[in-house]
C-alpha cells in the first residue's frame, strides 16, 4: 500500500494535536494546536486521495529524486511573493499607522511574518531544493534515504506555517529570527538533523571522488545552523501543554548569545549557503569553470573561521564588555578581505563570457547579486567599526544595509537560480519568457537601489538628528520630531519594496507558464548593437 506508514504515522500526529488543542493551558496555544490539526489533518486526506494498493514501481537507483525541488522550487517562489508582500503591507504601515489592524494585523505581529517568510520561508526553500539538487550533480548519487527528502521538504514547509501562524497569535520568544517558540523549534531541529543526514549521507555515497566547493558552502551551513538553533533557543516551557517558555540565558550574556545566533544565521544562513549555490550556478549558467579553485577554497575556509565571531558588533555601547566589543569589531574588517575573495572569483567566473550580459538577463541577475554582495560585505564591516556604529546604530541606516544585502545578494542568486533549473527540472527547452525575466531583473534592480538609497539617507539623518544639542546641551529634536521627518522616506521604502514585489509576481507568472509548457513567441536578442543610420542618407550616424 503506497504512503500506508506515512497515514498512520500523520494519524497519530494529527491526534496528539486534537488533544493537545483540548488540554492546553492557555489559549493561544489552543488556537496553535487546532491549526496543526487541521494542516496535518489535510495534508493525511491528501495523501488518502493518492493512496495506491498496486506494487510499488521499481526505482531507478542511478537516477536523480528531482520530485522534492521540484516542489522546493514552486514552494520557493510562492513564499517569495507571500514575504515580500507581507513587507510591503509593513512598510505602508510605518508610513500610514491606520493600516494597522488590532491584534493579528499590527506591525508588531507581521514584521517577524515578514522577516521569516523571506529569510526562513523563501531563502531557505531556495537552499533547500538547490542544495539537493547541486549534491546529487556534482557527486553522481540519488538523494540518500529513501523518502527522507520528502520527510525534510513537508517537515520544513510545516514549521513555516507553524511559525507564522504562531506569529500571527502573538506567540513569540521575542528573539530576533528566532520567535518561534519552544515546540516549534523542538519540531524545526527534528526536521534539521534529517536534512544534514539527506546531505551528508548522498556525498559519502557519492560516485566522484572529489567533494566540489558549493557542496562544503551547503554543508557548513548545514552544520553551523543546527548548532546555532540549538543553543540559541535552549529554553524551559512553563507547560508541555503552554506556549510560554524561558530562555536559558539571561542579562548580557542572553544579548551576546542572541546576536552570536543572529549574526551568523546572516552569516551561515544567508552568505555561506547561498554562496554554494554561487559557486555552482554562476559556472553553469556562464558555461565556464570557477575563475580560481584555489581561491574558493581559500574563501571557504577563511570566512567559516572569521564569520563566527563577528557578532557583538550588534552590541556596542551596552553592557558587553569592552573587549568582547572590539573583537567583534576586529573580526568584522578582518571578513572584508575573504568576502571580497569570493565577490571576485564569482565576477572573474565570467572571464571571456562578458558579452552573454548583454543577451542573457539570468546571468545579469547572478553577476549582480555577486555585485550587491560585494557592496554588503564592504559596508557591514565598516558600520561594525565603533566610531561609524556610534551613527548607524538603531537607525534605518541599518535596515538598508540588510536589505541590499537580502533583495540584492540572497533575492537575485535565488532568482537567477531558479530560472536556472526550472527548465531543466521540468524538461523544457527554456523558460516561457526570456523578456519577462528581463522585466524583473530591471523591476528588482530599481526597487533594490530605490530603497536601500532611501534608507541610507533617511538612517543617516535620523542618527544626526538624535545626537543634536543646542548651546545647553539639550535635545534640539524630540523622538517624535525625527519619527515626522521620515515619514517622506517610509513612503520611498514602501515604493522601493512594491517594485521588487511586481519583478517577483513577473516571475511566478513566468515559473507557472514554463511549468505548463508553455513558450512565449519572442525574436532573439541581437547579440550586437545595430549601427545607427541616418534617416536620410543611411551611412553610420557616427560615421
Amino acid at each position: 500500500m503506497k504512503f500506508g506508514k506515512e497515514i498512520v504515522l500523520l494519524s497519530l500526529f494529527a491526534f496528539a494535536a486534537l488533544v493537545a488543542a483540548g488540554f492546553g493551558v492557555d489559549e493561544p496555544f489552543r488556537q496553535h494546536m487546532w491549526v496543526l490539526f487541521f494542516a496535518v489533518a489535510g495534508f493525511t486526506a491528501i495523501l488518502l486521495r493518492n493512496t495506491e494498493f498496486k506494487p510499488a514501481v521499481p526505482i531507478d537507483p542511478a537516477a536523480y529524486m528531482d520530485g522534492p525541488i521540484r516542489y522546493g522550487a514552486i514552494a520557493t517562489v510562492f513564499w517569495g511573493v507571500v514575504g515580500m508582500l507581507v513587507g510591503v503591507v509593513i512598510a505602508l504601515q510605518l508610513a500610514y499607522p491606520d493600516l494597522n489592524v488590532e491584534p493579528w494585523f499590527n506591525f508588531g505581529r507581521l514584521r517577524p511574518l515578514h522577516t521569516s517568510g523571506v529569510v526562513f520561508a523563501f531563502g531557505g526553500n531556495a537552499l533547500l531544493c538547490t542544495s539537493l539538487y547541486v549534491v546529487q550533480r556534482t557527486c553522481r548519487a540519488r538523494l540518500f534515504g529513501g523518502d527522507l527528502a520528502w520527510f525534510v521538504f513537508w517537515g520544513y514547509q510545516l514549521f513555516i506555517v507553524m511559525a507564522a501562524t504562531g506569529y500571527l497569535l502573538g506567540i513569540t520568544e521575542s528573539r530576533e529570527y528566532a520567535e518561534p517558540e519552544w515546540y516549534v523549534d523542538l519540531w524545526l531541529t527534528i526536521v534539521w538533523v534529517a536534512y544534514l543526514l539527506l546531505f551528508l549521507g548522498t556525498i559519502l555515497k557519492r560516485k566522484e571522488p572529489h567533494i566540489y566547493v558549493a557542496n562544503w558552502f551547503y554543508l557548513s551551513f548545514i552544520v553551523t545552523i543546527a548548532m546555532l538553533h540549538v543553543i540559541n533557543n535552549l529554553s524551559m516551557p512553563v507547560s508541555l501543554l503552554g506556549a510560554k517558555s524561558y530562555s536559558a540565558f539571561s542579562g548580557v550574556q542572553d544579548a551576546l548569545t542572541q546576536w552570536w545566533y543572529g549574526h551568523n544565521a546572516v552569516g551561515f544562513f544567508l552568505t555561506a549557503g547561498f554562496l554554494g549555490m554561487m559557486y555552482y550556478f554562476v559556472p553553469k549558467q556562464a558555461n565556464r569553470p570557477v575563475y580560481s579553485y584555489r581561491l574558493s577554497i581559500i574563501h571557504f575556509w577563511a570566512l567559516i573561521f572569521l564569520y563566527i565571531w563577528a557578532g557583538p558588533h550588534h552590541l556596542h555601547y551596552t553592557a558587553l564588555p569592552d573587549w568582547a566589543q572590539t573583537l567583534g569589531m576586529v573580526f568584522s574588517i578582518m571578513l572584508w578581505m575573504p568576502s571580497w575573495g569570493g565577490m571576485i572569483n564569482g565576477l572573474m567566473t565570467l572571464s571571456g563570457a562578458w558579452d552573454k550580459l548583454r543577451t542573457d538577463p539570468i546571468i545579469r541577475m547572478m553577476v549582480m547579486a555577486v555585485a550587491f554582495y560585494g557592496m554588503s560585505t564592504f559596508e557591514g564591516p565598516m558600520m561594525a567599526i565603533k566610531t561609524v556604529n556610534s551613527l548607524s546604530h538603531y537607525t534605518d541606516w541599518t535596515i538598508g544595509h540588510v536589505h541590499s544585502g537580502a533583495l540584492g545578494w540572497v533575492g537575485m542568486i535565488s532568482f537567477g537560480a531558479i530560472y536556472y533549473m526550472v527548465p531543466k527540472l521540468w524538461n523544457r527547452e527554456r523558460l516561457y519568457s526570456m523578456r519577462l525575466v528581463t522585466w524583473h531583473f530591471w523591476l528588482a534592480t530599481l526597487g533594490i537601489v530605490v530603497y536601500a538609497a532611501v534608507m541610507w539617507v533617511s538612517g543617516i539623518m535620523q542618527g544626526l538628528m538624535w545626537r543634536e544639542y543646542d548651546e545647553q546641551s539639550f535635545l534640539v529634536y524630540s523622538f517624535a520630531e525625527t519619527v515626522a521627518a521620515m515619514h517622506p522616506y517610509y513612503i520611498m521604502r514602501a515604493i522601493g519594496g512594491a517594485m521588487y514585489l511586481s519583478g517577483a509576481l513577473i516571475m511566478a507568472w513566468n515559473i507557472a507558464m514554463t511549468i505548463l509548457g508553455y513558450q512565449r513567441e519572442e525574436d532573439p536578442m541581437p547579440r550586437s548593437i545595430p549601427a545607427l543610420r541616418s534617416v536620410r542618407s543611411g551611412a553610420s550616424k557616427w560615421a
